[in-house]
């Protein structure tokens, strides 16, 4: 039984020493007492990150086509996805009442040239007034333009292509009536291989990217295209509060890309930023671009300074600005650190 009784306790006096020696190794600092912590130089430097972002593509020069006149669609010659060349005839309505305004205006013209005429006969035979063979002009002249309108409204009762590329929607169908300026086709220029890739980036990235920087853009089949900036936008969106890059192919063959498709771009700043780059673990209660860390100007107590964030690395944070001044940035022991907090470096 003795045996049994020793079996017993040695067990509870291992797991007491344990636990003991635990809670020697993680107790919390007393207050006043310094606080060991790590401590690394800060230095100025400057740095780029990559920005990643994403949109759709498009050709920048989508067009939508209707016709200048009202009437009833007697031909619609394509369907959407069809390739189209520039002149190509896509669309016409019917021209009977277009064709009779025309030749109303005509008969019209031939009238005032007439009275125009026999004015001006009048007029040097002392019969008409000046006044009168005046009049003839300006009604000739009048009606000399209503044949140039009627022939206008003619030659834009057809749809033709402004530029070689694709029909992206068809509004209408044949025997269809739209009025003046109905959309009726939409075409873009594909074929010419003119695509941009519209990226949204948030105001901080907005700010570090320039026209003309490099970029890599990567389409559904992640494919890997070299672009470039080549416009930004001067206001946000009232919606999202976004703002837009835009960033063009530098190649032209394009086969697998669509109006609307979606893609991802990695932006490549030529501007650098100056600022620190400073240990993750060193910052603390980050929230959208800012956060606050702990330095040491006296390597004997702790200051928390609030800090302007700049990308977030694997391993690092970029700091743009509140470091200023200060020598030393405390990389970790932080987590019981207040401000004014003893310190004492163990590095």
């Amino acid at each position: 039984m003795r045996y049994r009784t020793h079996y017993f306790i040695l067990p509870l006096l291992i797991l007491f020493a344990a636990c003991s020696k635990n809670e020697t190794e993680t107790q919390t600092p007393t207050l006043g007492e310094s606080i060991p912590v790590r401590v690394i130089e800060l230095q100025q430097d400057t740095f780029s990150l990559p920005i990643n972002a994403s949109g759709t593509f498009s050709t920048k020069d989508e067009t939508i086509l209707s016709f200048k006149v009202g009437g009833i669609v007697s031909k619609l010659l394509v369907q959407e996805g069809d390739a189209v060349k520039k002149g190509q005839l896509l669309a016409a309505v019917d021209l009977t009442e277009i064709q009779a305004g025309l030749n109303q205006s005509k008969l019209a013209y031939e009238k005032a040239l007439r009275d125009y005429e026999r004015a001006g006969r009048l007029y040097r035979d002392s019969v008409a007034t000046l006044e009168q063979f005046q009049n003839s002009k300006t009604a000739l002249d009048i009606a000399e333009q209503q044949v140039k309108t009627a022939e206008f409204n003619l030659s834009y009762s057809q749809i033709r292509a402004t530029q070689n590329g694709f029909v992206l929607r068809k509004f209408v169908n044949a025997g269809q009536q739209v009025s003046s300026g109905a959309p009726v086709l939409q075409i873009n220029g594909a074929n010419q291989g003119n695509w941009v890739l519209q990226a949204t980036v948030n105001d901080q990235n907005w700010n570090i990217i320039s026209v003309g920087d490099q970029a890599v853009i990567l389409n559904s089949s992640s494919d890997s295209i070299p672009g470039r900036v080549i416009r930004k936008s001067q206001a946000a969106d009232p919606m999202t509060g976004a703002y837009w890059v835009e960033i063009s192919s530098e190649t032209k063959e394009h086969s697998n890309l669509a109006s609307g498709m979606f893609g991802k771009v990695v932006i490549l700043p030529a501007r650098q930023k100056s600022g620190w780059e400073i240990p993750y673990e060193a910052l603390l209660d980050a929230e959208g671009s800012g956060g606050y860390v702990f330095v040491t100007d006296d390597d004997q107590q702790a200051k928390k300074v609030k800090v302007v964030l700049g990308k977030i690395g694997q391993n690092t944070v970029q700091v743009l600005s509140g470091l200023e001044n200060h020598k030393k940035l405390i990389a970790s022991g932080s987590a019981y650190l207040t401000d004014g907090s003893k310190i004492q470096i163990q590095n």
